[in-house]
């Protein structure tokens, strides 16, 4: 038998012994048969899965921290060329806005002249922040170190960012204190994390520091007043050397405490600033930079009771060339040739710095010293601590405060000898007064002793008037310090307003905010105030 078929198709015939040749062509059939191929799953049944991994690979975490750091900080000056390109760059057609300005002009004028007499505002006042009812305390500061030795805070300064707060240790109550140290501290009050009794800066300074003054401009420069007479001007962001410039002692130096020390613009030279220094000594020394940090004496001024105009000339002083002793120095707002003096003797002095009189006195000095008063106004009961000219008033009334030891303020206009307003704050001592850098009709005063035995009793040692409330009493009085210690200074924040800063004598600086009521101007209130001059004086 054979098989008979096709091989790819898996199909196959069996075929049976040839039959005989007359068979072969006899018609039969023959039973099929099936075998299915195997090939295809006999090949997939040989196919094998496998997989390969690496060797187990180490891992570690680790992490590092360095064992001190340091905190620095930059300032670039604006640069000249940016502004003149970008100046060059703004192309105005000067001839269209000349013509559309033509055009408006009449319409404009008679909108503004029906807008001025208009009524329909009066009493409204514009709040863009949210209402402050109370006055609160922020910040209660201090360095511990400087308080072990029992200073006092002598002396107050905000930066020109606004944000840092500087004081001075000292002590004014007496005793030999000319040789102990004292301190410089300030703090950063927009800081993350400041600590109330740990400064952001300390600097020692061997000798009493009286005043201080931060640059206008320059965040970081801030000059101070020494016992010994002495001026220091310190760079606070140089932790390791910050002094940059002083006077040292030469015969120019003063003989007695500086008071007060201002920074002044030089006429000369717009780059560079001056330096003005108060002291009892009698004399008003303006200072400029000088190579090597040093500083020389530009020109001075001298009080001498024999210049004092003779209409109210001090009695203590009448006679011979004895010296006035200063304390105090605030210059005028509108002309900065003028400004008021208090002195030790009671009396507020006008002055100028444009006098060309020479003083009777002070041979010796490298520059000719000048007689500045041109007039006295009408005494305290006691020394004067502190002038402050109003940055508001017209040029017409030119007003001022004074306070002194007889606790009393007055609110003078340089026009008259007599004050406008007398106010019997406290039966101790008034060592500081300022105006309100935003509200013509609200000052400050501190005093050595919150209590009055008058018409009224005060309780604090921070007060805060409002003229357009009363013009005899304190709308508010702060007590700062404990028992009777005094408030020796205090300065408003001009940049952050609502901020006012006080120092005590138990070595305390606590820094305040005021309420909406004494940062919100109210309408028309220059004229209220010019009212409130006027009325008194008829």
């Amino acid at each position: 038998a054979r098989f008979h078929g096709n091989p790819r198709s898996g199909r196959w015939e069996l075929v049976g012994p040839r039959p005989p040749l007359a068979a072969m062509f006899a018609d039969g059939t023959a039973p099929g048969a099936d075998v299915q191929s195997l090939w295809r799953s006999a090949r997939s049944a040989r196919c094998e899965a496998k997989s390969c991994q690496t060797g187990r690979i180490s891992t570690a975490e680790t992490a590092v921290q360095s064992h001190t750091s340091r905190d620095a900080g930059v300032q670039t000056d604006q640069s000249k060329d940016a502004v003149q390109d970008f100046q060059q760059e703004v192309q105005v057609d000067y001839t269209s806005l000349l013509s559309f300005l033509q055009r408006v002009e009449d319409a404009v004028i008679k909108e503004l002249n029906k807008n001025w007499k208009s009524r329909a505002f009066d009493g409204f006042e514009v709040n863009w922040t949210d209402q402050n009812e109370t006055v609160l305390c922020l910040h209660t500061l201090s360095y511990p170190e400087a308080q072990d030795q029992n200073l006092q805070v002598t002396s107050i300064s905000w930066n020109a960012t606004g944000s840092v707060v500087a004081c001075s240790y000292g002590r004014l109550d007496g005793g030999d204190w000319s040789t102990e140290k004292s301190y410089v501290c300030t703090w950063n009050l927009d800081r993350r994390g400041l600590n109330p009794q740990r400064p952001d800066l300390v600097v020692d300074v061997p000798s009493s520091v009286m005043c201080l003054a931060f640059h206008p401009s320059q965040p970081s420069l801030i000059a101070g007043g020494l016992f010994g007479g002495e001026l220091v001007v310190w760079d606070t962001s140089r932790t390791e050397d910050p002094v940059i410039w002083r006077t040292g002692m030469t015969d120019d130096t003063h003989t007695d405490p500086v008071y007060q020390v201002n920074w002044l613009p030089d006429a000369k030279h717009r780059k560079h600033t001056r330096l003005l220094s108060v002291s009892t000594d009698g004399k008003i020394l303006v200072w400029r930079e000088e190579r090597d940090g040093w500083l020389a004496l530009a020109e001075g001024f001298a009080m001498v009771a024999q210049q004092i105009p003779r209409s109210t000339q001090l009695k203590k002083f009448a006679w011979g060339e004895a010296a006035v002793g200063v304390t105090s120095l605030s210059f005028s707002h509108f002309d900065p040739r003028v400004f008021v003096v208090g002195v030790e003797g009671g009396y507020s002095l006008k002055c100028s710095t444009a006098a060309e009189t020479l003083a009777l006195h002070r041979a010796g000095s490298s520059v000719p010293l000048r007689a500045p008063a041109e007039l006295a106004f009408s005494p305290h009961g006691g020394p004067v601590y502190s002038v402050s000219c109003s940055p508001f008033h017209r040029q017409v009334l030119n007003l001022f405060l004074s306070c002194g030891t007889d606790g009393q303020v007055h609110l003078h206009s340089m026009l008259q000898t007599q004050p406008l307003v007398s106010l019997q704050l406290s039966k101790k001592y008034l060592f500081c007064v300022r105006w309100s850098p935003v509200r013509p009709l609200v000052f400050a005063a501190a005093s050595g002793e919150g209590n009055c035995n008058k018409c009224f009793c005060f309780v604090g040692d921070v007060h805060l008037f409002d003229f357009g409330k009363s013009s005899q009493k304190p709308a508010v009085s702060i007590k700062q310090a404990a028992g009777e210690c005094p408030v020796y200074c205090l300065e408003f924040n001009i940049k952050q307003t609502r901020l006012l800063a006080a120092g005590d004598a138990t070595g305390t600086v606590k820094v305040w905010q005021l309420s909406s009521d004494f940062t919100e101007q109210g309408p028309r209130e220059m004229n209220r105030l010019e009212q409130l001059a006027s009325e008194i004086t008829d």
